[in-house]
Order: C-alpha cells, then structure tokens, then sequence
C-alpha cells in the first residue's frame, strides 16, 4: 500500500487492540489484491442516550488503480417481542447480538469489503463473462 491506513474513531475512545484488529484486516485484504493505494476505516460507536439498538457502525473505503471501494456496515436491527412494565407485549428494534461487539461488526465489514474487491479483481482480470447478444427466451 502506497499510504498507511488511516483510522478514525468517533463517539468513542481510540482502542489499540482495535487498531491491531484493523491493521489485521486490512494485511488479509492486501494479501488478496496487492495494488490497493490506500486505506482508511472510521469506526463508530452510536450516542450513549440509545439503549436499545446500540452496535458499531464500520466504514471502509480503499483506493484501488482506477476505482474506489466503499463499504458502509451498519448492524441490522430486528424486532423482538416482549413484555412492557404495564404487562403488554411490544415490539422493540433491536440490533443483533453480535454486533454489539466491535470486533464483530469490524469482522463482518472487512468480509464485505473482501467481497467487493475479489469482484473488482475478477474484471480486471477478464474473468468475468459479458453478454454479446439478447439472452435466449425459453
């Protein structure tokens, strides 16, 4: 890589296991595909005042020759059922589990990002087939 990554944390305090863990992933993603330029993570913990829902927000975005990869991981929320101090059942968002920990959520966005930059590496290498004509009806 031509810069080192850059990592930026916001809402929260700069953590060196994490920047250990990201420095990690990013290796793993050069071993992939070599000719990344540059790289630069924000890592994002939401506002203490949720309670409910809070997980790592992860941001991703390499420079490769030609083109830009931007990974944007965001926790999926689900809804959970479950009894109110008044005794009614509510549904509540929440996110998964998983998540909520940071090592996660950096695991799931480095996977995405692994994903988009096989692709990118596929059609610079013409591995990846072009149709010529209409596609065949049946």
């Amino acid at each position: 890589m031509n810069s080192p990554t850059q990592i930026t944390f916001r809402h929260m305090a700069a953590s060196p296991a994490v920047e250990a863990r990201i420095h990690e992933e990013v290796a793993a993603l050069e071993n992939c595909f070599s000719r990344i330029t540059s790289c630069h993570v924000v890592v994002e913990e939401p506002h203490q005042h949720h309670q409910r829902g809070r997980g790592f927000h992860i941001s991703i975005d390499l420079r490769v020759p030609g083109s830009e990869i931007v990974v944007n991981h965001e926790p999926s929320m689900h809804g959970i059922v479950a009894k109110s101090d008044t005794g009614e059942w509510e549904k509540h968002l929440e996110t998964q589990p998983d998540h909520k920990d940071v090592y996660v959520s950096i695991r799931d966005a480095f996977a995405a990002a692994r994903r988009q930059l096989e692709d990118y590496a596929r059609i610079l290498r013409g591995d990846v087939k072009h149709h010529t004509g209409a596609a065949a009806r049946y």
